[in-house]
């Protein structure tokens, strides 16, 4: 099977939230479909936290549009590990994603790991970030890949319900705001 040269991005104006990794994994880029890696979490974790109405897999990736979603990666190419990535990978990517993110201005950019916070950010920590990226308000959650074992599943949904609940907020005050118009 010939690798994917990069995953499409799954983006357009008006989403609720973008969730950003890293770049492709071996399956990913095999397939050429976002989060396939056998024991990656994301599909399961956006399903349990309420953000999508049923359980996709990675080949139903363009649906998130569906709900409000994208997807996109700080870098496109695909490598067995993201430890496989250069400082140099993250500061060719950011300028990019910095882009990306300004035509589709989502309500919020979810980082899926802490990693790329801190590569953008600076120190950070889970959650919803006092400094916006390509302004964009950020939220970071835990890696979903199965790598991330360190972080537990259940300490994994409570962020994507944290993002979810957040969002519900966000979908809440803009509907208010239509109808004061």
């Amino acid at each position: 099977m010939a690798a994917a040269a990069s995953l499409p991005d799954y983006l357009r104006p008006g989403l609720r939230i973008v969730f950003v990794g890293i770049n492709p994994g071996r399956r990913s880029g095999a397939i050429g479909h976002h989060y396939a890696g056998v024991t990656n979490q994301f599909w399961r974790l956006l399903r349990e936290a309420g953000l999508t109405p049923t359980l996709l897999g990675p080949e139903e990736d363009a649906r998130v549009l569906e709900f409000g979603l994208g997807l996109t990666n700080i870098v496109s190419r695909m490598t067995p590990s993201s430890s496989d990535l250069s400082a140099a990978d993250f500061a060719v990517g950011a300028p990019i994603l910095a882009e990306k993110l300004h035509r589709c201005r989502p309500r919020i950019v979810c980082f899926n790991g802490k990693i790329i916070g801190e590569r953008l950010l600076g120190p950070c920590r889970l959650g919803l970030q006092r400094r916006p990226f390509a302004g964009c308000r950020v939220f970071v959650v835990p890696s979903s890949s199965a790598a991330n074992a360190a972080v537990s599943y259940a300490r994994k949904l409570g962020y994507f319900r944290r993002l979810a609940r957040l969002a519900r907020t966000d979908d809440q005050t803009s509907e208010v705001r239509s109808q004061m118009v």
